[in-house]
C-alpha cells in the first residue's frame, strides 16, 4: 500500500542547513509547513479570536474597507463565492488605519499590531534564508509591500464536498498561513502527479505556500504551487495569511547569479501591481498569466 504523501514540515530553529531544506521545499512542492517559527501560541490564539469578532461585525462596518483592486480589503459573500468573506490589511504602515475604520477596542488593535509585526519578522527571516539556501547574501524582502489577510469559511450541512475557494495560485512571492486547528479543507496540486494533496492542520505550525512571483524571482525553479479549499465538514473555518507580494520600487527579475546557459532568463522583469491587474483581467488564476512574460528565445 502506498503511503499517503505530505507536504515537509521544516524546523525554523534547525542551525545548519535549513536555507537549503527551504529552498528544495519551494522547488518540490512548493508548500511546507514551519514549526519553532517564533510566533508565540497565546498570540496566534489571541488573533483568532479577534479574526472572529471582525467577521462579527456589521456589514455596513466591514464595508468601509471595500478596495476597488481585485483581492483588497473587504470581499463578502457573493454569487461566485458564497461560502467565503474576507478582510485584509493592505501593508503593515497600514495596520493602524484599518483598525480605525473599523472602530476596535485597544486589545484588538494590541493584538493586532502584535500579530503583524510578528508574522512580517518571520517573513523576513525566511527570505534571508531563501536567500542563504541559494548560495546569496541580503535582506531579500526588504521594501517588499504585503497584504494580511483574514478569512472565513461560512459552511453548513449544503456546503459539505462543494469548493470554498476554487483552484489558484497566490499572486505573490509567498504567504505564510494559520489554518484554522479544527476544521481541514486545505488542498495542494502536487507538482509531480497532478493530483490533490491534503495540507491538514499540525498544531503549533504555520504553512508556507510558494506564488507567482517566487516563480519569477528562482527562475522558474520554485513551484507556484496550485491550491484549492474544500469543505470537508458544516462548520465555519477561519485562516489568517501573510502575502509578501512584491518589491515597490522596482520590477521582479531572477538575481544574476540565478541564471546561467543551463539556466537561461525565462522571464521578463515584470512590475508586480501590472502582473496582479494583468492576472485579475485576463481571469488567469492557475499562474498560466506567467506565460504572458516568458522571455522570447532568439
Amino acid at each position: 500500500m502506498t503511503a499517503k504523501k505530505t507536504v515537509p514540515v521544516l524546523d525554523m530553529q534547525k542551525v545548519d542547513g535549513l536555507g537549503v531544506e527551504l529552498v528544495k521545499a519551494c522547488e518540490d512542492w512548493g508548500c511546507f509547513r514551519i514549526l519553532n517559527h517564533g510566533i508565540p501560541a497565546e498570540l496566534m490564539a489571541e488573533m483568532k479570536a479577534v479574526t472572529a469578532s471582525l467577521f462579527d461585525l456589521p456589514e455596513e462596518i466591514k464595508r468601509r474597507t471595500v478596495n476597488t483592486e481585485p483581492g483588497r480589503g473587504y470581499v463578502g459573500r457573493n454569487a461566485l463565492n458564497p461560502f467565503f468573506e474576507g478582510l485584509s490589511i493592505e501593508g503593515i504602515s497600514s495596520t493602524n488605519e484599518f483598525c480605525d475604520l473599523l472602530d476596535v477596542s485597544s486589545h484588538q488593535r494590541e493584538v493586532i499590531c502584535k500579530y503583524v509585526k510578528a508574522i512580517h519578522d518571520l517573513a523576513g527571516n525566511i527570505g534571508r534564508k531563501l536567500m542563504e539556501g541559494s548560495g546569496l547574501d541580503g535582506d531579500l524582502f526588504d521594501g517588499w509591500s504585503c497584504q494580511l489577510r483574514i478569512n472565513k469559511y461560512h459552511y453548513c450541512p449544503e456546503s459539505v464536498g462543494l469548493i470554498g475557494v476554487d483552484l489558484h495560485s497566490d499572486p505573490s512571492f509567498l504567504t505564510i498561513l494559520q489554518d484554522d486547528e479544527n476544521v481541514n479543507g486545505l488542498q495542494v496540486v502536487d507538482k509531480l502527479s497532478g493530483e490533490f494533496t491534503p495540507v491538514d492542520h499540525i498544531p503549533g505550525t504555520l504553512v508556507v505556500n510558494i506564488g507567482d512571483i517566487g516563480k519569477i524571482w528562482s527562475n522558474g525553479r520554485y513551484y507556484n504551487v496550485n491550491h484549492r479549499v474544500r469543505c470537508l465538514e458544516p462548520n465555519i473555518r477561519t485562516s489568517i495569511a501573510l502575502f509578501i507580494l512584491g518589491p515597490t520600487d522596482k520590477k521582479v527579475e531572477a538575481p544574476s547569479e540565478l541564471v546561467d546557459s543551463d539556466h537561461p532568463r525565462l522571464y521578463a522583469p515584470i512590475d508586480v501591481k501590472g502582473y496582479r491587474h494583468t492576472r485579475y483581467s485576463a481571469r488567469m488564476r492557475t499562474g498560466d498569466a506567467l506565460d504572458l512574460f516568458k522571455m522570447t528565445t532568439p
